[in-house]
């Protein structure tokens, strides 16, 4: 079904009424945005299956309360985007939600499975890849572009019905919660001008105070990106940022100076690029901001990773899931260098399954041997000695 006026959208929201899960799926652009541009929104249930044409159709709002239902439960694959655009267009989460690719991992299916592999594994449906680059905010669709769209969506149902009863059989279900329970958090898809420093490459070369004028230029362009609504490389480049972060330039000569700096932004935005210089320079000594330097065992926390990526294996071959559904090679890292109590490796089922066995390791209290060729985590012994 191609929904393509009000009409049609209500009517196909009540002959949707009544169901327990709803598969949810979007194309858009974003190339030449900050704000991404929707073009379809795909959604199906067990028996029905529709995209619908946002171009056209002018009120989404039945759609939207559909998906606010708590009743339903919204099926996403690899959805964090997709709900980062509802989020935006609904002013909330279309909770509760379950994201097929999440789950997949505990079923052992690879990380990030990719959708066409989680159907032809679980459903034995083989789809197509043509489309994979199609621009979506063109006109008209082909026949082929439309059936391309509702595949994403059509198979999931399914494809959750399978997972489900596979987690709930093996006791697993339950280990999603924590994920889920994030993914309909808002404050996940909120943006906070003032942290986009930490993402901007090359950063952690910089000192203190250039950090901080670094905080301020970042800032300025994540909101200045919004407003304009164009992608914040199109305004300064990462490279420039640190560049203007390390000269602190206080005048428009020394502005235009910075490598890499688009002369026309320069120019044009002279004045509010060199006020944040400014209030970079004025943050109090004490008030700096900076990159947390991890703690350090004794020892390099490259070895200590390394054995303890060990037990991850274990255990994960135990259970029949990634090892890096456990914990990837930072996580290790960290948890080596003694910052445990915000590791996803302290809470939940990671704990239980392997974050203990590494928290015994670490204080010396397991040993691990061969045996048969296989890594062999031993009982639990006495913490060892250190003499003088």
């Amino acid at each position: 079904m191609y929904v393509r006026d009000d009409e049609g959208l209500r009517s196909l929201v009540a002959s949707m009424r009544g169901t327990d899960i709803i598969a949810v799926d979007t194309e858009f652009m974003r190339e030449k945005t900050y704000y991404a541009r929707l073009c379809l929104i795909q959604i199906a249930t067990d028996d029905i299956s529709a995209i619908v044409d946002p171009f056209v159709v002018k009120d989404l709002s039945p759609l939207f309360e559909l998906l606010r239902d708590p009743g339903i439960t919204k099926l996403f694959h690899a959805g964090s985007q997709d709900l980062e655009i509802l989020v935006k267009m609904m002013g909330e989460v279309p909770a509760p939600v379950f994201d097929t690719q999440v789950a997949a991992t505990l079923a052992g299916l690879p990380t990030q499975v990719g959708y066409q592999a989680l159907i032809k594994s679980l459903v034995g449906v083989e789809l197509g890849k043509a489309h994979t680059f199609t621009d979506w905010a063109r006109r008209p669709l082909s026949p082929e572009q439309i059936q391309y769209a509702l595949d994403d969506v059509i198979y999931m149902p399914k494809a959750y019905r399978v997972l489900h009863k596979q987690l709930t059989d093996a006791g697993r279900l339950g280990w999603l919660a924590n994920d889920f329970e994030k993914m309909a958090d808002p404050a996940t898809y909120e943006s906070h001008p003032e942290e986009q420093y930490r993402r901007v490459k090359r950063a952690s070369s910089l000192d203190r105070r250039s950090l901080a004028v670094l905080r301020e230029l970042a800032a300025w362009r994540e909101i200045e990106a919004q407003k304009r609504d164009v992608p914040k490389r199109w305004l300064v480049s990462d490279e420039s940022l640190v560049e203007m972060a390390r000269r602190a330039p206080n005048d428009i000569n020394s502005l235009t100076g910075v490598r890499g700096l688009n002369e026309q932004v320069a120019r044009r935005s002279a004045e509010a690029l060199l006020a944040a210089v400014q209030r970079g320079r004025e943050v109090p000594d004490d008030e700096l901001p900076r990159f947390e330097k991890r703690k350090r065992l004794e020892g390099e926390l490259d070895e200590l990773a390394d054995v303890m990526s060990a037990v991850v294996r274990v255990r994960a071959k135990e259970h029949g899931v990634a090892p890096t559904l456990f914990a990837t090679r930072d996580d290790l890292e960290r948890f080596a260098g003694g910052e445990r109590d915000a590791s996803p490796l302290s809470v939940g089922w990671r704990h239980t399954l392997v974050g203990a066995d590494l928290e015994a390791l670490l204080d010396g209290r397991v040993t691990l041997s061969i045996h048969g060729g296989r890594v062999v985590i031993g009982q639990p012994c006495a913490p060892l000695e250190t003499g003088e």
